[in-house]
């Protein structure tokens, strides 16, 4: 009677593992999933970022071209201006 008793017990504690195995692996999947998820929305946001900071390279250059063509400012002193 003992034998049967404990294989039961043994059995229906087996069952219910196999259940939590089923629920514990549906968490780990969604965790998974919220995972990819944040990597990819963090990817896009640094792929934003590299555009952002191009264009904004890019006009600093576009800005100091232009100073570089610029007309040389005279030189003289104030001093000599107002003679």
């Amino acid at each position: 009677m003992k034998k049967v008793l404990f294989l039961a017990l043994a059995a229906a504690s087996f069952s219910f593992t196999a259940c939590e195995s089923k629920k514990e692996e549906a968490v780990e999947q969604s965790a998974d999933n919220v995972e990819a998820a944040g990597e990819a929305k963090a990817d896009a946001m640094e792929n934003q970022a590299d555009a952002v900071r191009d264009s904004a390279d890019a006009k600093a250059d576009v800005m100091e071209d232009n100073a570089d063509k610029m007309a040389p400012a005279t030189e003289t002193p104030a001093e000599e201006v107002k003679k």
